[in-house]
C-alpha cells in the first residue's frame, strides 16, 4: 500500500514540475527560463526538482516529446488513413485539431517558439519528411491531378486551424470576448472543410 500512495505521489509531483515547466518556458522560452523559475512555480525546491529531472535540459526534452506527440501525433494517422476521401481527411484533421487545442491552447505557441529556434532538429524528430511527402493524403491529391502543390493543401489546413489559437488574446478582443471564442472554433469545424473543398474544386 505505502509503495502505491509513493508511485501516486511520485506521479502527481512529475506531473506538476512538467506543467510548470510548460508554462515558464512557454513564457520565456528555453533560453531565458531557469530551474528556480520552475521550480517557484511549481511549489517544490530545487533539489526535488533535480530529483526528478537531472537538468534544464532533460525536462525540455521531456515536454517536448510529450507537445510534439499531441500537437502532430493526430496527423500522420489521418493523412495516412487509405479507407477516407479527401473530404473525410479534412474534417477529421479539423475536429481533431480544434477539440485539441480547445483542451491545450498555448500547445502551438509552445511548440512554434522552439521550431523557429531548431527547424531541422524538429522536423527530423516527428519525421516530417517521410509522414507528409509520402502519405496517402499527398498521393490522394496528386491523383486528382491538380497544379497546386499538395502542400498548399496542408498549409492552409494547418494555418486556419493553428492561427486562431496563437492569435487568440488579440483575435478575441475584436469578436465579442473570451466567452463567445469557443462557439467561433467551433464554427470553424464545418467551415475549414468547406473552404478546403472549395480550393479543390477550383484545382
Amino acid at each position: 500500500m505505502a509503495k502505491v500512495v509513493k508511485a501516486e505521489m511520485d506521479l502527481s509531483t512529475e506531473e506538476k514540475i512538467k506543467e510548470a515547466a510548460s508554462k515558464v518556458f512557454t513564457k520565456k522560452g528555453y533560453g531565458n527560463a531557469r530551474t528556480r523559475d520552475i521550480a517557484e512555480e511549481a511549489g517544490i525546491n530545487l533539489a526535488l526538482l533535480n530529483y526528478y529531472f537531472r537538468s534544464k535540459e532533460k525536462l525540455f526534452e521531456v515536454i517536448m516529446a510529450e507537445r510534439i506527440q499531441k500537437l502532430f501525433g493526430i496527423l500522420t494517422p489521418i493523412l495516412n488513413d487509405s479507407d477516407t476521401t479527401l473530404q473525410e481527411k479534412f474534417v477529421k484533421i479539423t475536429e481533431s485539431y480544434i477539440d485539441m487545442l480547445n483542451e491545450h491552447p498555448d500547445l502551438p505557441i509552445f511548440v512554434l517558439s522552439e521550431l523557429r529556434n531548431d527547424p531541422e532538429r524538429f522536423a527530423d524528430r516527428i519525421q516530417a519528411k517521410t509522414h507528409l511527402t509520402k502519405s496517402v493524403f499527398v498521393k490522394q491529391l496528386q491523383e486528382k491531378g491538380t497544379e497546386i502543390h499538395p502542400f498548399h493543401f496542408l498549409m492552409n489546413l494547418l494555418g486556419m486551424i493553428i492561427f486562431p489559437f496563437v492569435g487568440k488574446p488579440i483575435l478575441q478582443t475584436v469578436t465579442g470576448g473570451e466567452e463567445n471564442y469557443p462557439a467561433l472554433m467551433e464554427q470553424r469545424k464545418k467551415l475549414i472543410p468547406e473552404w478546403l473543398n472549395m480550393m479543390l474544386a477550383k484545382a
